[in-house]
């Protein structure tokens, strides 16, 4: 058998590239006992589309709950500092509570109401205020409120007392008029102005 000159071997064709794993060089690891082996470029897994990334629902609630827990107390805090708006329909105290050791005396019979010569409505209120307590009180404002006769509220206005501090026992005169007053109104009630 004759060998062939070296003109008429022809090359190997090139092997075509296996794809990103075979251009890794691999890195065995072996166990002391020798055993195990630990192939990196077999193990990797690229995350690559077409997957796409799974949402955690868990995570978006409590976002959702943190959001509106930081809304509500934002909410609480205004209302605690500014109270309600008057558009909210809730009921609210007209007056504020009793004064202690204050008395308001505001009888029916000094109060007056009547139409002027020039055709406006007039409303007048006279009554006292008292401190009947041992001690020395700041008078607060009196609010005088009207009403119609389905009692809803028609008008108000506030009156600043003639003297701010009671000593015990003492005694103010308290006398206000007013013009143009609703001619729907009816009922006038007298207590102290909310805070």
């Amino acid at each position: 058998m004759a060998w062939p000159s070296p003109q008429a071997v022809p090359e190997p064709e090139p092997e075509p590239p296996l794809g990103p794993i075979a251009e890794e060089t691999t890195r065995v690891y072996a166990d002391e006992g020798g055993d195990r082996y630990f192939d990196e470029a077999r193990s990797s897994f690229e995350f690559e589309p077409p997957f796409k990334p799974r949402r955690n629902r868990l995570r978006m609630w409590t976002m959702a709950a943190a959001l509106f827990a930081v809304v509500a107390l934002g909410a609480v805090a205004v209302v605690a500092r500014y109270g309600l708006p008057d558009w909210m329909p809730l009921a609210r105290a007209t007056f504020a509570e009793a004064q202690p050791d204050l008395v308001l005396n505001f009888p029916a019979n000094r109060q007056d109401r009547r139409t002027m010569p020039n055709g406006a409505e007039f409303f007048s209120a006279s009554g006292t205020v008292t401190n009947v307590g041992q001690t020395r009180r700041t008078v607060p404002t009196i609010l005088i409120v009207l009403r119609d006769a389905r009692e809803k509220i028609v008008f108000s206005y506030e009156v600043a007392p003639p003297k701010r501090l009671l000593a015990p026992g003492e005694t103010i005169e308290v006398n206000e008029a007013v013009t143009d007053v609703p001619k729907t109104a009816r009922i006038a009630e007298i207590g102290w102005k909310p805070g």
